[in-house]
Parts: C-alpha cells; sequence; structure tokens
C-alpha cells in the first residue's frame, strides 16, 4: 500500500523483465493497493494480516499513534508488525549548514529537513498504543558526497524533500552558496569532498494474544539485587 502510485509500481517492469528470464513459480502472491496512510479506517476488516512490514514511510505521517492504532487493527492476535524509519540523528550535517547559512544572511532560521521521530520515543509510542514486546535497534550509516547540491539532489529524486506546512516557498542562492561553503568545511569526507550521516530505526512489535510471554507480577521475586555478589577480580598481580 503506498499513497504514490508511481513509487508502488516503479518496480514492476524490472519484475516483468526478472519473470521473462527465470522460469520459476512466483513465491509469494502481491496485491497493490494506492491508498493515503491517514485515510482511516483502511479498506481491510479487523485481523487480516498476520504481518505488517513498513519501510521508510512513518516519518510522513502527522498522527503516528492513530496510525498504529489502525495497523494494530488489521493485524491478527500475535501478529507482528515490522518497521524501519529515518531516527532523529538524521541528516545533522545538512541541517546545521542551512542554519548557519541563514541566520548569516537573514538574521533568522526555518525548517529545512522534515522531523524525525527520537530513537527514545519509538518505544512508548508502539507500547502507548498496545502493541507488546517492542524491540528497537540503531543503525548509523555515513555516506559521501561531492558537495551538498549532490547530496540536495539525491534527496530530491528519493521523494525526501521537505514536507513541514510552515517551510519557507523559497531560499536564496546565497543562503544555498553559503550552506554548502559551511557544510564543506565542517563536515569533510577524505574521499568523497562531504560526508552525510543517515541513523535508520528498526522495529519489532506483537499485538497481544493471550500465549505471549508476560511479564511476572510485581513482588513476586524471590531474589533481592542485595543479596547478589559482584567479585572483582585482580589481574594486575600487585598486592
Amino acid at each position: 500500500m503506498d499513497a504514490c502510485e508511481d513509487m508502488l509500481r516503479r518496480d514492476e517492469m524490472m519484475k516483468q523483465t526478472m519473470t521473462a528470464v527465470t522460469s520459476s513459480a512466483t513465491a509469494c502472491e502481491t496485491y497493490k493497493l494506492v491508498a493515503d496512510y491517514e485515510t482511516y479506517p483502511w479498506s481491510f476488516p479487523d485481523g487480516t494480516f498476520d504481518l505488517v512490514i513498513s519501510s521508510m514511510a512513518f516519518h510522513w505521517v502527522n498522527d503516528l499513534p492513530k496510525l498504529l492504532m489502525e495497523i494494530k487493527r488489521v493485524l491478527k492476535p500475535d501478529g507482528c508488525l515490522l518497521f524501519a524509519l529515518p531516527g532523529g540523528n538524521t541528516l545533522p550535517e545538512l541541517r546545521s549548514s542551512l542554519v548557519l547559512a541563514e541566520l548569516e544572511r537573514t538574521g533568522g532560521v526555518s525548517t529545512h529537513l522534515g522531523p524525525y521521530i527520537d530513537v527514545s520515543n519509538v518505544g512508548s509510542l508502539l507500547t502507548g498504543t498496545g502493541f507488546k514486546l517492542p524491540t528497537i535497534d540503531v543503525d548509523e550509516i555515513s555516506i559521501g558526497y561531492p558537495n551538498m547540491m549532490v547530496l540536495m539532489e539525491h534527496l530530491n529524486r528519493m521523494g525526501e524533500g521537505n514536507a513541514c506546512k510552515a517551510r519557507k516557498e523559497r531560499v536564496g542562492l546565497g543562503t544555498f552558496f553559503g550552506a554548502a561553503a559551511v557544510y564543506r568545511e565542517l563536515y569533510p569526507d577524505e574521499e568523497e569532498g562531504i560526508v552525510a550521516s543517515a541513523q535508520v530505526i528498526y522495529g519489532i512489535a506483537w499485538k497481544e494474544h493471550q500465549n505471549q510471554p508476560k511479564p511476572l507480577e510485581r513482588g513476586s521475586a524471590d531474589v533481592k539485587i542485595t543479596d547478589i555478589a559482584v567479585t572483582q577480580t585482580n589481574n594486575s598481580g600487585g598486592d
């Protein structure tokens, strides 16, 4: 499911070519639906899916808790949600370079990159919407680019532009050139020119089911932390 039909059907030509080359049968049939993520309820009955996968889409959603509630509705009991999304520490170099250049030339700042969720909030979002056994992992990626303009062109071709409603309609060329100079000065890359960092948050969680593992009741432990002895060994050979 995707809100953009071109993105949804992007790989159909490649799939047709590969099917013509290989004679193996399709392992899993798929159905593609063009729909807005935030148009609720979705056209699926309760408990339809065993698994819901989202790849780099959650950061485009205005009301993420409501979306998670809808995903939980269409999952079967013990159904799994698996997702990846950009984290709050994505493109800090580009963000700070634009801020410094705009401050110097206009005396103020505006939003140039979309808001990203902080990794510390992902777990609470999942548990707050009723998901169980959440597990979160983070990957930090660094990519080299010749300059800031190539980086921004890459982001534009990925469809990762600034979607904030309060953004400026236009940023002057002086600000862009100034930001490019600041970027190259503060965040150089010896091989490529500049470095761009991305934080990818991976998460998995389940819809509640009676057979899922559950924590013991509070106060039911029979061992106290104070009873646990920590032994330190000294390998220095001294007295």
